[in-house]
């Protein structure tokens, strides 16, 4: 805090000026360091609108080591001047003085001299006035005694093109306190990673660390084939309503599909095939081709499982991390969109125990360890399986995620092996986030009620194992 004298003296002397006062000037009247009459005057600032500051900076003028000699002895030219008996002398010899040889181009310049190249032995110097003012002289003077306003800008700026004349900052003759180079810097501006974000990259680190393979999610927009036709999901069914897709107006149909493949989900869907005995409903190529937004990621992973059939089948594992969206109602824990993590395996002879298996690997991989299967229903899926967790802090099972085995009415039209089986699971990413960063509402995660000083201040995501 600022000594309450000098606070007291600096308002008097404020209210006193009409134009204000320097802080420079304040500090060398009442014999204090410059720095006290700064703290003096951010003590001020700190109450409010007392007083107003403005920073500037101060610089003057000084002599240079030559041109402190000039002003001592006489500018080179005059000194050249001064050297001339009125005989004159060699050129020669005029140029062997430690002045000779600017003051000879300068003196030349103010014809002050002349020269005779018709004398025998060389050039000879002769003076061409009788006498001579040595203004140079006279200005560094005046600025020696501190008088800088005698000189005008031009004249200033031509004594220090000749280095006789400096210009500085009043801080060099300031005494500055010493640099502390352990204390900490002002973090700087930079992006920050969402909540959301920082969990994917966990969950995406514990796929690859498990031997998946990406899957591209770069499409929101996906037809309705691709979406639930290829996953034997008839065309009847509820979560094909409006009140559950957003479809598309412009492109409204899709029109590019593989026509053998078509057929095929065509005809299981309509009399059944491989096993089974379908729907039994007219399917029409006219809901097919409906664009809508992608309602899960699973339709990327119809079109990598058809992809896989088309060459000679090697075993695979895919993940895949990304938005889906759906016509929710909105409430705390429902959005419109969301992500939805998804890993699939496809190999010989694949299990439920297999699936049991790799599920409680990628759960223990979370920190989660205590798993409950609890038999469900998927469309595309038999036998499908909720996964329950119990919660320590609930004190009570939580359902966690959602699996399966993929049909062989999903599999066989794509031309997968019959021996193949593909085993799937899925869960959100909003909800372990909420979780992880105490987050009660989703529209405090997502959304344009987001506090960004929760984005910035977030911690990094580490998932207990």
């Amino acid at each position: 805090m600022a000594d309450s004298g000098v606070v007291e003296t600096l308002l008097q002397r404020i209210e006193k000026a009409d134009d204000g006062v320097d802080s420079l000037n304040v500090a060398a009247s009442l014999g204090v360091d410059h720095q006290v009459i700064v703290g003096a005057v951010k003590s001020l600032q700190a109450l409010g609108d007392i007083i107003s500051a403005d920073l500037r900076s101060s610089k003057h003028w000084e002599l240079t080591v030559e041109g402190s000699e000039i002003a001592e002895q006489g500018s080179h030219e005059a000194r050249v001047f001064s050297s001339i008996p009125l005989e004159g002398l060699a050129q020669s010899e005029l140029m062997k003085l430690s002045f000779g040889k600017i003051g000879f181009s300068k003196a030349m310049s103010n014809k002050w001299i002349r020269v005779d190249k018709t004398q025998e032995g060389g050039p000879r110097i002769f003076r061409a006035v009788e006498n001579i003012e040595d203004q140079v002289r006279e200005k560094l003077l005046q600025v020696q005694k501190g008088n800088f306003s005698q000189l005008d800008e031009k004249e200033k700026n031509e004594l220090k093109k000749r280095k006789l004349l400096s210009e500085v900052g009043s801080w060099k003759e300031k005494k500055f306190k010493p640099y502390n180079f352990e204390a900490m810097g002002v973090a700087p501006d930079c992006g920050h990673l969402h909540p959301l974000m920082k969990v994917r990259t966990q969950f995406r680190q514990i796929f690859l660390e498990m031997g998946f393979t990406e899957m591209p999610t770069n499409n929101f927009i996906e037809s309705s084939f691709w979406n639930f036709d290829s996953l034997f999901q008839p065309q009847q069914h509820p979560a094909r309503d409006q009140h559950d897709t957003f479809f598309l107006s412009d492109p409204a149909l899709a029109h590019e599909f593989p026509q053998d493949y078509l057929e095929r989900v065509k005809k299981v869907h309509s009399e059944g095939g491989f096993g089974s005995q379908g729907y039994k409903y007219d399917w029409k190529i006219e809901e097919a081709q409906k664009n809508i937004l992608r309602t899960h990621t699973t339709a990327v992973s119809a079109r990598m499982l058809y992809k896989l059939a088309q060459q000679k089948f090697t075993p695979v594992k895919y993940f895949s991390i990304d938005r889906v969206f759906r016509n929710e109602t909105l409430d705390a824990t429902h959005l419109a969109e969301f992500h939805q993590i998804e890993g699939v395996v496809a190999d010989y002879g694949l299990t439920l125990g297999d699936l049991m298996g790799i599920l409680h690997q990628f759960f223990t991989k979370l920190g989660i360890t205590k798993l409950r299967f609890k038999p469900a229903y998927n469309p595309y899926t038999e036998p499908s399986m909720e996964v329950f967790s119990y919660h320590e802090g609930l004190k009570k099972w939580v359902e966690v995620g959602n699996s399966g085995v993929f049909r062989p009415e999903m599999l066989l039209p794509m031309g997968l092996p019959e021996d193949v089986s593909v085993i799937a699971w899925g869960l959100s990413l909003e909800r372990p986030t909420m979780i992880k960063y105490g987050i009660n509402n989703i529209r405090e995660l997502v959304g344009h009620k987001v506090n960004l000083q929760m984005v910035y201040d977030g911690p990094i995501c580490r998932l207990d194992s």
